[in-house]
Order: C-alpha cells, then sequence, then structure tokens
C-alpha cells in the first residue's frame, strides 16, 4: 500500500481530524520508541511514526486506546 493510501485511511480511521490524528500518531510513536511492541507485521526499516500511521489505519491503535495506556 502507498504512503498516500495509509495516511488517507489512516485520517479516515481519525474520523477526518487532522489534530485528532497527529496527537494519535505522535503519542503511538512515543510508545513505539520507549519499547512498546508494534501492532502489524512487515516493520524492517519503517520508523515508529510510520508503524504507527500504519497501525491507525489497519484499525489496531485508537485514540480511546492510547490514552488509557498513558493515564
Amino acid at each position: 500500500m502507498r504512503s498516500e493510501q495509509i495516511t488517507a485511511r489512516a485520517l479516515k480511521a481519525a474520523g477526518d481530524d487532522r489534530y485528532k490524528l497527529s496527537v494519535l500518531v505522535s503519542r503511538r510513536a512515543e510508545q513505539l520508541s520507549l519499547g512498546a511492541q508494534p501492532l502489524i507485521d512487515n516493520i524492517q526499516d519503517l520508523k515508529p511514526v510510520d508503524i504507527a500511521l500504519r497501525e491507525i489505519a489497519e484499525g489496531k491503535i485508537s485514540l480511546d486506546g492510547i490514552e488509557e495506556k498513558i493515564s
């Protein structure tokens, strides 16, 4: 899947709210940087932000889940 398609799917998953998507990607990328296990396969050569965006696009991560883990 191309990056434009991934971004479009992730944006749709975030209710077409760019701010919500940026917060979600940021928080999940931080978790991944701190050692959280990715929820998708084939992550070789991907940065935490790219992994987070793919996880959101594939419906593996939602803002509610991120907020619960941070609190």
